[in-house]
């Protein structure tokens, strides 16, 4: 706790329409209001209802504030996440975001902030703050690898001559002085690229990055230095700004719930399993795999004899036409041996449990960090956004082993999978997968580790705010 009032300071949070981004926000909020500071978590309604509930101890330091989302053509009704409607409409989520910059000033002017930290979207948000007075930190829930080789704010808001050809992202920039693999593979480029040039919004993602690092007054970054110190030094010398790491914000507690009666099933089969035999699959709130893909990993998984946990989105919201299959049979031939669950499930709870031997996944970091936690070695099969380099990263660090795809179009087989799930779960030439994991847990989830980037972020914002602006 702060010791004197005029020391506490007031924040506002205000992440991207996405739950992989809004749930990391709502971590470092919570971890900043435990040491006595006011936080405003600023988004819409209807997400605002599905975050988890806040403990006790934090509600009144914690203050939920809601702004409709505005209507807009295209975007159906109660879709207010990215998880709401299928990747094509994501655009239009992004420009009724944008119509919340008139609220969000009205907001402002009355709150008596002292700092806002936002997200990339929203690139519009430093020099809103910065008229009002108000100091701003971009804050960025992908890493501290992903944010270096995507580059300075001059290369994202500008076609960068060096990079206009998708191989030109397959291999590391070269504002990245030492020797790594972290680069994307060719199908991964491909992949990224609508999404990343897509001006249908009114911008591009890189553009809204680009500007998000030069309006704001520093940069704040999920991660921590002791895992990745070289990644955190090239990027202060890049933004000419600087850039505080915030610790990896381990879940600090099991999700849970009004959903509590559905975990008591998937606990009852899980105990019926023998101790870390069962794989855990499933792919964050944003990836949907096509229907080839799931063909592929269901009959992998089918292939591998192995007992599976398999969480699948079928849809991405009730707009979403295209509703994703099992093969015929497969679930008859699995029986007993796999679940496949298309509901809600509890993540943190499934990886927590000591049947579980390891993890199928996307390369989300945070499922990569509730994987650390729990000591799960990872298997890796990426789809978009990030995962691409947060998947060479763990490659390199031995700490995940990606299924091997064709490097052109990313196809994988169904042997593939399997042949990828038995070796990094029972081989032995998966033994030091399954050693890295258990090593790096303690720089993820060290409570005094953590508390200490807490600290520093916050005499940082202390000792700035303190000082007149220029």
């Amino acid at each position: 706790m702060a010791s004197d009032e005029d020391k506490l300071l007031h924040i506002v949070m205000f992440p991207w329409l996405a739950f992989g981004h809004m749930i990391p926000n709502l971590e470092l909020a919570k971890l900043i209001a435990q040491k006595g500071h006011k936080i405003s978590f600023v988004s819409t309604p209807r997400n605002i209802e599905r975050l988890p509930k806040l403990p006790p101890n934090l509600s009144t330091l914690i203050n939920y504030v809601n702004l409709p989302l505005p209507k807009v053509d295209n975007l159906p009704d109660n879709a207010e996440a990215t998880t709401d409607v299928p990747y094509d409409v994501v655009k239009y989520l992004k420009k009724a975001y944008d119509a919340l910059q008139e609220p969000l000033t009205h907001f402002l002017e009355t709150s008596k902030a002292d700092w806002i930290f936002y997200d990339f979207v929203p690139f519009w948000v430093g020099s809103v703050a910065s008229k009002l007075g108000i100091r701003s930190v971009f804050y960025s829930i992908f890493t501290a690898p992903f944010m270096n080789f995507m580059g300075p704010a001059s290369v994202l808001m500008s076609i960068d001559q060096q990079r206009i050809k998708p191989e030109n992202y397959t291999m590391p920039p070269p504002w990245v002085p030492f020797p790594t693999t972290v680069a994307f593979r060719y199908f991964e480029v491909m992949k990224n690229t609508d999404s990343a040039l897509d001006n249908d919004s009114g911008f591009s993602d890189l553009y809204r990055m680009g500007a998000s690092i030069k309006n704001c007054d520093f940069v704040a970054i999920r991660g921590c230095t002791e895992f990745e110190p070289e990644w955190f030094q090239v990027l202060e010398n890049i933004y000419q700004k600087p850039v505080l790491p915030v610790g990896q914000l381990p879940s600090t507690g099991l999700d849970g719930g009004n959903e509590n009666n559905a975990w008591q099933w998937m606990k009852d089969w899980l105990d019926n399993k023998s101790r870390g035999t069962v794989v855990y699959v499933a792919f964050g709130s944003e990836a949907k795999p096509n229907q080839e893909e799931v063909t592929k990993i269901a009959l992998g998984l089918e292939k591998s004899e192995l007992p599976f946990f398999w969480v699948l989105r079928v849809r991405r919201g009730p707009s979403d036409t295209v509703v994703l299959q099992l093969p015929e049979g497969f679930e008859e031939r699995t029986r007993g041996r796999g679940v496949v669950c298309t509901t809600w499930a509890p993540q943190l709870k499934i990886l927590s449990h000591e049947n579980v031997g390891g993890f199928l996944t996307h390369s989300g970091w945070t499922s990569v960090v509730e994987a650390v936690q729990n000591e799960k070695p990872l298997v890796l099969l990426t789809f978009l956004a990030d995962q691409g380099i947060n998947a060479r990263v763990l490659e390199e660090k031995k700490m995940g082993y990606s299924v091997p795809r064709n490097e052109r179009d990313g196809l994988f087989t169904s042997d593939s999978v399997a042949d990828s799930v038995r070796l990094l779960m029972v081989e032995e030439e998966g033994r030091i997968y399954r050693g890295k994991i258990k090593e790096m847990k303690d720089l993820f989830v060290n409570r005094e580790k953590q508390e200490r980037y807490i600290d520093n972020l916050l005499d940082f914002l202390g000792e700035r705010n303190r000082t007149p602006q220029t």
